[in-house]
């Protein structure tokens, strides 16, 4: 008799065998980003982040959201599709912000799934941080005045890193960057 593989055959009770099935599940989780710029047009435009379809952080220019201006970033818990921890950094008023980035980013284990997503303008006081989020692979140091960015990645592992940006304040208004990503498990 063949005995299928996921069915246990070591539990006996006097003339009944009980199976046991192990089922594992994995759930997939969905991660898009999209930035946003600021303009001088009150041209309203939206940034966000979304786990399986649900926005878990919400920005606007013009908008009924916060602006969130800077570069913020999300770690996200991919096994269970959660928003671990959220930060704003105001790399364009703050001129210590991107040490904090870049501090941040370093203080992250391997393996975190990190999303940062830039609003408004983010470029002006970013120099401290470039470094740091070009190891990355999320290369930045090239977005001018309300350029955009947003990039997905796996601290320790570059390779895996999904970036899009925008230069300019114009090519942002034409079209907002935005990352999506499949599954990730």
């Amino acid at each position: 008799m063949r005995h299928p593989k996921h069915i246990r055959y070591d539990y006996f009770v006097p003339t009944r065998i009980y199976y046991l099935m192990l089922c594992v599940m994995l759930a997939p989780c969905w991660i898009e980003a999209q930035a946003l710029s600021a303009n001088n047009h009150n041209k309203k435009t939206f940034g966000y982040v979304k786990l399986n379809g649900v926005a878990v952080w919400q920005a606007s220019w013009h908008g009924i959201y916060l602006s969130s201006r800077g570069s913020n970033m999300f770690t996200i818990d991919t096994s269970t599709c959660t928003l671990q921890d959220s930060q704003r950094f105001d790399t364009y008023g703050d001129r210590r912000a991107a040490a904090r980035l870049r501090d941040f980013i370093q203080g992250l284990s391997n393996g975190t799934v990190l999303v940062g997503v830039s609003c408004d303008e983010a470029s002006s006081q970013l120099d401290a941080a470039k470094a740091t989020l070009s190891a990355l692979s999320a290369n930045v140091s090239d977005v001018g005045y309300r350029g955009a960015w947003a990039f997905l990645a796996e601290i320790g592992d570059p390779s895996k890193t999904l970036l899009d940006k925008e230069l300019t304040e114009a090519a942002a208004m034409a079209r907002q960057p935005i990352v999506t990503t499949g599954a990730l498990l």
